[in-house]
Formats: C-alpha cells, sequence, structure tokens
C-alpha cells in the first residue's frame, strides 16, 4: 500500500465507520460500555486538529488521543492501511448499510430497527415504507398508529434528499481532490463548479474542471484516487467516477482559452445560463460551455469576468446565479457587496463541558481569540435539556464568576454570558427572570412539541420574542437537513415582530442546520430583520464551520450591514435588543491570531471581493 494511498483515510472518514460500527454493536445488542467506546473515539477523531495518519507515525500516537483505547487504534490503523477493517466487515455482513441507515430516520433507534428487522423483515427503507403504508407496525409494542405516520412522514423527507450529500459533507474531499489534480504537472487551473461552487446547502454531484497539462495524466490520477469505487465512463476530454460516500463525480479537460466559459457554465444554474442565453442572442450573439461567439468569431472565452463584461453586466457572484434578480442588478450596477467570512468579528452561540460541550470554557474561549474574534458568547442550554447538562438557576450564579474567570484567564477577548434559552410549550421561558437579568446575551430556541399547529407554534414563538431579555432566536425552524423538516411557522409574522422588538434571527451554520435557510434569510432581511451568524459549535473544531452560514448569507444577499456580528464590539453592544449587564472587558486588545484566518481555513469564493478585514481594536469600557 503506497504512501499516497494510506493518507487519503481521512478523520471524517474513519470517524464515519466509527460512527457505524457503533451502530451496528447497537443493532446485535452488545455492551453498551463498547457501543460508547466506539462513538467516543469518533468523536474524539472529529475534533483532532492533525491528520490521524501523522498522530500514528508517532511511537504512542493514537494510545495518546483521549478515548482511543488499544483495541480502536488497531481499528484505526487497519482503516489507514486499507480502508477497512475485518471487525467492519463482519459486523456489515450482518447488518447492511441499507438496514443502519434506518437509524437516520427521526424516531428510529437502533433497539426500533432491529425490533422491525426481527419481527417484519425489514431491511430498508422500502421495505419499511410497505410495512407502514399497509398499517403493519402499529401492533408491534411501543409503536401505534402515531408512530407509523410520524415514520411514513421521516421516510418522505428521506426521500426529497436521496442522492444529495450535505455540502459540509463533501467539503473536504473536494478541497482534497482538487490539490491533488493541481500537483499533476503542468496544470494551471482547477475549479470546482456546479452547485457546490454555488454553495447550495446539499450537492447531488461535483463537477471539476481543469485546464492546463497532460488530459490523460490528470485523468489517470483521477481515477486512481483511493476513494474511487466505481468509474463511471473515460472518454477524451471528459471522465465519470462514483466515489465511495456514492456521489458521482466529473471531470472536464478544456483548453486555457475557453476555461471561463466552460466554468461559467458547468456552475450554473440552469435557470441563470438560460438567462445568459437568452441576453446573447438578443445581442445577435451566442453563449454556450465554449464561449461567446458572434458569426463564429469568439468575443469572449477565457475568464468569467470577460464573458460578463460583453454581456454588458457586471461579474455576477456564483452564489447568487439562480436567475432571481441577479442579472437585472448587474446590468444597473447595484450587486450588493456580499458578506465574507472576515468580516465577521465574533461568534455568539456554543457549548462547553459545562453542558454537552466537547471542550473546556477556556478552550473554547482561546480558540475564538485565536482566530481573531472581537468577542464570543458562552451559551450553554437551559435546564429543561437535563440530557445536555442545561442550566436552571442556580448553575447560571455560578456561572457568573465561571465567566468572570475566563475573562481573566484569556484576555484580549471580550466574552458574552450567554444562554440558549429553551421555549416552552406556552411560548414561556425556560428560567426565571432574575437568572436572565444575569445574562449578556439570551438566544431561544425551539426544541420540544415541534409538532405543533402552525397557529400554536406562531403564538409560541411570538409570545418568546416579547420577553424583553431575548437578543435572538437560534436555529428558527428547527429542521434538521434530510431528517427534520423543521416547525410549521408563519415566518412572515415572526420576521415582522422581530423587527420590530430588535429581536436579532440567527443563520446556524452546522451543516445540517443552516438554518434560516437563504430564502427565509433573505425574506427577514428584506422585513428589516438583524442577522446573526453562529456555529452552535459543541467543540472548538466545530468554530470552523462558520464558512456554511456565511455561504447561506451571501445566497441571501447579505452584506455585513445586515450581520450583527460583523460589527465592532461597541457597535455590537449598541445593536443588542436590551443588554442586562456589561461583561468585564479585556485590559489589552485582543492578540492576533496564533494560526490562520477563519478566512484562510475555507476556500475562498470567487465573490469574496471585500477589503482585508481591520485587526480587532481594544473595545471601549463601559459601566454597568
Amino acid at each position: 500500500m503506497s504512501e499516497e494511498r494510506r493518507q487519503t483515510m481521512t478523520n471524517a472518514d474513519v470517524a464515519r465507520v466509527f460512527h457505524q460500527i457503533a451502530i451496528m454493536l447497537e443493532l446485535e445488542g452488545a455492551n453498551s460500555f463498547r457501543i460508547r467506546a466506539y462513538r467516543e473515539g469518533a468523536r474524539a477523531i472529529e475534533q483532532l486538529m492533525e491528520p490521524l495518519a501523522t498522530v500514528a507515525e508517532r511511537e504512542g500516537g493514537l494510545a495518546s488521543l483521549r478515548g482511543i483505547g488499544k483495541d480502536l487504534a488497531a481499528r484505526i490503523r487497519d482503516l489507514l492501511a486499507t480502508g477497512t477493517t475485518p471487525m467492519y466487515e463482519e459486523l456489515r455482513a450482518r447488518f447492511p448499510v441499507a438496514l443502519v441507515k434506518l437509524t437516520d430516520l427521526q424516531g428510529l433507534g437502533a433497539r426500533r430497527v432491529r425490533q422491525l428487522h426481527d419481527a417484519l423483515g425489514i431491511h430498508d427503507h422500502a421495505s419499511l415504507e410497505a410495512a407502514a403504508r399497509a398499517g403493519r407496525l402499529r401492533d408491534l409494542p411501543g409503536f401505534g398508529e402515531k408512530m407509523e405516520q410520524k415514520i411514513l412522514q421521516s421516510l418522505a423527507i428521506a426521500e426529497r434528499w436521496a442522492g444529495r450529500t450535505l455540502l459540509g459533507g463533501v467539503w473536504t474531499f473536494a478541497h482534497a481532490l482538487a490539490d491533488e489534480l493541481r500537483r499533476v504537472p503542468g496544470v494551471e487551473q482547477v475549479e470546482i463548479a456546479g452547485s457546490f461552487r454555488r454553495r447550495k446547502e446539499t450537492v447531488a454531484d461535483l463537477d471539476f474542471v481543469v485546464c492546463g497539462g497532460d488530459c490523460d495524466a490528470i485523468m489517470d490520477r483521477f481515477v486512481g484516487h483511493p476513494q474511487v469505487a466505481e468509474v463511471l465512463g473515460r472518454g477524451d476530454t471528459k471522465c465519470s467516477v462514483r466515489i465511495t460516500m456514492g456521489l458521482q463525480v466529473d471531470l472536464r479537460h478544456v483548453p486555457a482559452g475557453a476555461f471561463g466559459a466552460a466554468l461559467l457554465y458547468f456552475t450554473g444554474s440552469k435557470e441563470h445560463n438560460i438567462a445568459l442565453r437568452r441576453i446573447a442572442i438578443e445581442r445577435g450573439m451566442s453563449l454556450n460551455e465554449y464561449g461567446l461567439t458572434r458569426g463564429g468569431e469568439v468575443v469572449a472565452s477565457r475568464t468569467e469576468e470577460d464573458l460578463y463584461r460583453a454581456l454588458d453586466l457586471a461579474w455576477i457572484p456564483p452564489e447568487l446565479r439562480e436567475d432571481q434578480g441577479e442579472i437585472e442588478l448587474a446590468h444597473e450596477g447595484r450587486l450588493p457587496r456580499l458578506l465574507v467570512l472576515e468580516d465577521l468579528r465574533g461568534d455568539l452561540h456554543m457549548h462547553t463541558t459545562r453542558s454537552d460541550g466537547k471542550n473546556s470554557l477556556v478552550e473554547m474561549v482561546t480558540a475564538c481569540r485565536d482566530r481573531g474574534y472581537a468577542y464570543c458568547a458562552i451559551t450553554e442550554h437551559s435546564q429543561s435539556l437535563a440530557f445536555a447538562g442545561g442550566f436552571d438557576e442556580a448553575r447560571v450564579r455560578q456561572s457568573v464568576d465561571e465567566i468572570a474567570e475566563v475573562r481573566r484567564q484569556v484576555p484580549g477577548i471580550e466574552v458574552l454570558h450567554g444562554l440558549e434559552v429553551d421555549i416552552l410549550a406556552d411560548g414561556t421561558l425556560d428560567l426565571a427572570d432574575d437568572a436572565l437579568a444575569l445574562l449578556d446575551w439570551v438566544t431561544v430556541s425551539l426544541h420540544s412539541r415541534l409538532e405543533q399547529p402552525a397557529d400554536v407554534a406562531t403564538e409560541r414563538v411570538l409570545k418568546a420574542l416579547e420577553h424583553p431579555a431575548v437578543c435572538a432566536m437560534s436555529h428558527p425552524s428547527a429542521r434538521v437537513i434530510g431528517t427534520r423538516p423543521g416547525v410549521a411557522l408563519d415566518f412572515e409574522r415572526v420576521f415582522e415582530r422581530a423587527a420590530e422588538l430588535g429581536v436579532a434571527m440567527e443563520i446556524n451554520a452546522q451543516p445540517d442546520r443552516l438554518d434560516l435557510d437563504d430564502g427565509r434569510a433573505r425574506r427577514a432581511k428584506e422585513k428589516g430583520v438583524r442577522l446573526v451568524i453562529d456555529t452552535d459549535a459543541h467543540s472548538t473544531r466545530e468554530l470552523d464551520m462558520m464558512r456554511y452560514g456565511v455561504f447561506v448569507a451571501r445566497r441571501a444577499g447579505l452584506g455585513r450591514e445586515h450581520v450583527l456580528n460583523a460589527r465592532d464590539p461597541q457597535a455590537l453592544r449598541e445593536g443588542f435588543r436590551r443588554p442586562a449587564t456589561t461583561p468585564a472587558i479585556a485590559a489589552t486588545p485582543p492578540s492576533p491570531p496564533s494560526g490562520p484566518s477563519p478566512a484562510a481555513k475555507a476556500e475562498p469564493s470567487a465573490g469574496d471581493d471585500a477589503p482585508p478585514r481591520p485587526q480587532p481594536s481594544k473595545p471601549r469600557r463601559k459601566r454597568s
């Protein structure tokens, strides 16, 4: 096994296998401690900041990782060397992936899936749907007619997202493959086109556009990638493969002189391209993947900028290319200056080991400071989420001293004492007013009773927003992409009232949430609602997810003027609906980041046209 192949099993790949092993062991009825070991091992690997392959090369490196014992270390070595491990293959023979995937459905854990399999022979989505439609589930112990209907709803959601992969789930692979192709001698440009470049929340496939170098050598490198499971076709200039996660990946090798035309065409969207072709025809020209021509003579093709300019348009950022008014704005010179990652000055939603987070208070605050943030808000859960270590009033009072201590321990960043407070079924908040008064930042969320009728759910949310302590609402629809549709809310009414009250609406950057989505974020902006983009991070590693929230904001047409946490510390506090108290602010200016900035960790978007982010300055001290 070559060194190159061995290192292509990424941390995410190993963690994914461990998660599947944990589910299979649960289906098997294995010891709970053994199941937990693989789950904890997967989480430890997800949070690891360096490649597992590098750790494995060090003497005792794997054994030094928290949560990785002798057995798990052996499995990791197998996976790094061969892409699998005998234990995984044995389990997969008894519990096929299709059966394991049933546990992704809302309401179906491993115990229930095993019950369905043993009682009814259910082994995949199709057999489950057939049994549910025939009314065969309701008589099973612990199910009933209501659960049967929920399962049918979950299957419908899964069907809607079938064949699509989260943008965040394919991000690392896509950029690693692009980097691999760039290393082929002579290659001049490599871009990932399609819905990936438009930063859609999910993608159905990946499209690579390449110019320069020897085409055969590029395709050999492409099809030889260890994650390629099947070669679907290979021609003179195009090659298609299917990778192990099931996604189709296409590569097109084009002449350098036509690279811009090909990139424009394969980026899409289809509707945007049709509108551009219509403009070209009106001007007596023809536009296709090879270039913009008039009478057989090429007018423009080398760059996208050349093509848009020849059509009397400003270059349009890929995120806006959905034929939703962007072409008219480009023609009139009124395209918005879109938000970029460097604009964000802080993150206002995260969890630590004090509730259900994986890193300590000091570690989370330090990681925020090292990203160059001027401020952050620590927002543990409130008491109704007891399983997540939610805070009651006494715990909030204890937290006051803990936040004060971390401000002393980690200078150079303003730390807001916050909480993610549950909205109870009747619209009241999950914490007494005297405890809420101890907080600098209160964000409210829906975590229960998500099936309420639209009118009931809307009144519930509106009542919560009226509370004077509320600064923002987190993941407002409570959706989870691919598994949960979200709460039925009248968002027009919610946005109107939030704008009147000055309550911000969150774009949650978790890749499986992205909530608000771009359509609702755009509507919130139009209603005058302030937006805030947060990671909802449960580990320092998850702070990197901020990029996905920025992508949603860009697709919604948001600039930094629309985003609350793009403001400096003083302007942020002035933008609060009702600042409760003022935290102690570091006596020294924020330290420069010790590592790459958030933007350096994200692939730059072609629309990242903002000037460099100014270095954080010392915020003004205010009295309480």
